[in-house]
């Protein structure tokens, strides 16, 4: 969607392990499309602010931070849409506690 063409290899792991993918909506789109029982888990920022400085800190140039930013609206709407759960990455602790907590409840 932004210039890049990246691919996810589609991995095979022993039986009753998890695989866990960082897609973009993009990405899960096909993995929901594949596999209609994955556990799709949106990750958002807080607020479009916060999702702008995230970008600036991580070196990404002005006009990709303009194309994510204006994206952003229907990414979110899309990842909304195919998500089963929903994370505000707010503070990475408790994100990672919510999406881990994810994980267990439905590996039971």
């Amino acid at each position: 969607m932004f210039g890049h063409r990246y691919g996810t290899p589609w991995p095979e792991p022993p039986a009753d392990h998890d695989v866990l993918l960082e897609i973009d909506v993009q990405g899960a789109t096909q993995v929901r499309a594949r596999h209609p029982e994955a556990v799709v888990v949106f990750i958002e920022a807080p607020s479009r602010q916060a999702q702008e400085a995230r970008l600036r800190g991580r070196g990404d140039r002005e006009d990709l931070i303009a194309r994510r930013l204006a994206a952003a609206p229907e990414e979110e709407r899309v990842g909304r849409e195919l998500a089963d759960h929903i994370v505000v990455n707010d503070d990475l602790s408790r994100a990672i506690d919510e999406v881990a907590a994810i994980l267990e409840s439905r590996r039971q």
